[in-house]
C-alpha cells in the first residue's frame, strides 16, 4: 500500500485533491490516445473534403481553362431585359416566357422582392418585378400581382421609387417623364475631366447612353397595352411628377434640374445636337466586337436603348451584337430565365488556381498550368478609360469577364498576379512579363490619398451622390480599404518574383498608403 507524503495541515479537501491528481494522471495516457485518434480522425475527414472539394473543381474546369460560375442576382436585371425585349419588338425570338416561372418563385411571403437576401422586400425591384409580370401577360387580378400590389402600395406606390425604375416605367408610358431627371447632352463637350470621367465606371457607362434617352423621352407602345395606375397609393391623378427636395443645400440640384427641364420645354438646349452625337460616338466606340458594353447588364441595356431612341434597326450589326451579348448573360434552364447583372471567369478562374495550389496541387500540374496560361491570355494591354485621368501609365490589368478591354480593374488583377506567382507555366518569361506589366499598372493607379479604388484614380468627387438622379449613391469610385488591401498583399506576395525590379516605387507606394 502506497504511504502518501501528507503533512499535518492536510485536510479531506486537499487530499481528494490530491487523489484526483493521481487518477488523472493515471488516465492521461487513455485521454491523450483519445485526442490523438481525434485529431487523426478530423485530420483524415478535412483532407477528404480537400481532395473532393479538387475534384469537384478540377470538373468544372472548361476545356480553354477557365472556370465560370454564376453570379447571382435579384430580379431587376431579369425584369429589365423582358422590357428591353418588348421595346426592341425581340421578345419572340427569346425563351421570356420562362422568366414568368423564374419571377414568381423569387417572390416573398410579404407579397415583394428583394433587393438583396433577407431584406424584408424593396420597393423598386418589386415594382419592376410586377411590371415584368405584366409584359408576360399575367393579369393584374392573379393571386401573386394582388399580394404583390398590397406590398407595393403599403411601401408608398410607384412615387417613391427608385429614378432608374421611374425611367423604365417611363418607357412604357406607365410614368411621367417630368418625375424623371433631365440631364443636358451638352455634357458631352466638356473637358474630358468632367463629369463623365468623374463618375465611376460604372456610372459612366450607364449615364452617357442614357443622355440620349433623357433627352428623347420616348414612349414606347407595349403589346399588350399596359398600364400600371394601380399602383400608385395617392392615386395617378394625385400624383405628382417632381424630385424630391431635402430642405437644404442639396435642393440646389432639383433647382437646376427644374431650369433644365424649363429649357426642353422652350426648345432652347445649347449644342444640343453636338452632344447627342457625340454621346452615340462615345457609345459605339466602347461596345467590344462580341456585342459587350463595360461587362455589365445596366451599361448593355442602357446602350441598346439609347441605339432604339436613335432609330436604329434591329438588323443594324451594333444591335445585334449587343442583343448577342445579353443573351450570353442569361441562364435559361428547363423551367427558368433568369438573367447574370455580370459575368465573373477572371475571377473564378484566378481564385481557383490559388486554392487549387494552396490545396496541395502542384504548381505544374496540368489543370493549375492550363488556367494560368488562360489567365495570362486576357491581360488587357489595350488603353481603356482608365487613361483619360493616368495617361503616362502603359497597360497591363485584367477585368472581370470575358470581353472589358476599357476597365480592367484593381481587385481583379491582384488576385490574378497571385495566382499567376503560384503557378508553373512552360514560357517563364511570358509568366513574368505578364505579372511585372500588372504590378506597374496598378502601382500607377495609386489615388492622391494613398489608396487604390477599382477602376479609376482620384475618382472620389462625392457631390456627384447628391444630385437627383444618382439616387442610388453609387456614383464614384473611390480608393478603399479593401481594394488597398489586396493591392499590398499582391505585392507583398509577388514583387520579389520578378527579377531586377525597382523597391522604389514600391516602398512609396506602401508608405503612402
Amino acid at each position: 500500500m502506497a504511504i502518501l507524503p501528507l503533512g499535518r495541515d492536510v485536510t479531506s479537501h486537499n487530499l481528494l485533491g490530491y487523489m484526483a491528481g493521481v487518477n488523472l494522471w493515471q488516465r492521461r495516457p487513455v485521454e491523450e490516445k483519445k485526442r490523438m485518434q481525434t485529431q487523426e480522425r478530423v485530420g483524415s475527414e478535412v483532407q477528404s473534403a480537400i481532395a473532393a472539394s479538387q475534384s469537384y473543381l478540377i470538373s468544372q474546369q472548361q476545356t480553354d481553362g477557365y472556370w465560370w460560375a454564376e453570379l447571382e442576382s435579384n430580379v431587376t436585371m431579369t425584369a429589365e431585359v423582358v422590357l428591353l425585349h418588348q421595346i426592341w419588338g425581340t421578345s419572340a425570338t427569346r425563351p421570356l416566357a420562362k422568366a414568368e416561372p423564374y419571377l414568381r418563385s423569387q417572390q416573398r411571403e410579404h407579397g415583394g422582392w428583394e433587393l438583396f437576401y433577407g431584406d424584408g422586400g424593396d420597393l423598386s425591384t418589386s415594382v419592376e418585378a410586377y411590371m415584368a409580370l405584366r409584359l408576360l401577360g399575367v393579369h393584374a387580378e392573379d393571386a401573386a400581382l394582388t399580394k404583390a400590389r398590397e406590398f407595393i402600395l403599403a411601401h408608398g406606390g410607384l412615387s417613391k421609387t427608385r429614378i432608374f425604375t421611374k425611367m423604365h416605367l417611363a418607357l412604357i408610358g406607365c410614368y411621367d417623364w417630368r418625375g424623371v431627371p433631365s440631364i443636358p447632352p451638352w455634357i458631352m463637350l466638356l473637358p474630358n475631366s468632367f463629369p463623365i470621367y468623374e463618375m465611376s465606371s460604372w456610372a459612366r457607362g450607364s449615364t452617357v447612353p442614357l443622355l440620349i434617352v433623357f433627352d428623347q423621352k420616348p414612349i414606347f407602345p407595349t403589346q399588350p397595352a399596359l398600364k400600371l395606375d394601380e399602383l400608385y397609393s395617392e392615386g395617378v391623378k394625385n400624383a405628382r411628377y417632381e424630385m424630391p427636395r431635402n430642405g437644404d443645400w442639396t435642393d440646389i440640384f432639383v433647382l437646376l434640374d427644374d431650369s433644365f427641364k424649363l429649357a426642353e420645354t422652350l426648345n432652347f438646349i445649347p449644342f444640343r445636337e453636338q452632344g447627342l452625337r457625340a454621346a452615340e460616338r462615345w457609345v459605339l466606340e466602347r461596345q467590344e466586337a462580341t456585342g459587350d458594353w463595360g461587362g455589365i447588364i445596366p451599361a448593355m441595356l442602357n446602350s441598346l436603348l439609347a441605339l432604339r431612341c436613335l432609330n436604329y434597326s434591329p438588323d443594324d450589326p451594333v444591335v445585334r451584337r449587343g442583343l448577342a451579348a445579353v443573351d450570353r448573360f442569361a441562364i435559361e434552364t428547363a423551367d427558368g430565365y433568369r438573367m447574370q447583372p455580370c459575368i465573373s471567369p477572371v475571377w473564378d478562374t484566378a481564385w481557383a488556381v490559388r486554392s487549387l495550389v494552396e490545396s496541395g496541387l502542384a504548381p505544374d500540374d496540368p489543370v493549375v498550368t492550363k488556367g494560368a496560361q488562360w489567365l495570362i491570355d486576357q491581360q488587357i494591354l489595350a488603353y481603356g478609360d482608365w487613361a483619360v485621368k493616368n495617361p503616362l501609365a502603359t497597360p497591363g490589368g485584367w477585368a472581370f469577364e470575358f470581353d472589358n478591354r476599357f476597365y480592367p480593374d484593381l481587385d481583379d488583377s491582384a488576385v490574378v498576379v497571385m495566382a499567376l506567382n503560384q503557378a508553373q507555366v512552360s514560357d517563364r518569361a511570358a509568366q513574368q512579363g505578364a505579372i511585372a506589366r500588372a504590378l506597374d499598372w496598378m502601382m500607377s493607379m495609386q489615388c492622391q490619398p494613398g489608396g487604390w479604388g477599382a477602376f479609376d484614380i482620384d475618382n472620389d468627387h462625392d457631390w456627384l451622390n447628391l444630385l437627383p438622379y444618382a439616387d442610388l449613391k453609387a456614383m464614384i469610385d473611390p480608393n478603399t480599404a479593401d481594394v488597398t488591401a489586396r493591392s499590398w498583399k499582391c505585392w507583398g506576395n509577388c514583387w520579389r518574383a520578378i527579377p531586377n525590379r525597382s523597391e522604389r516605387r514600391k516602398s512609396s507606394a506602401i508608405r503612402d498608403g
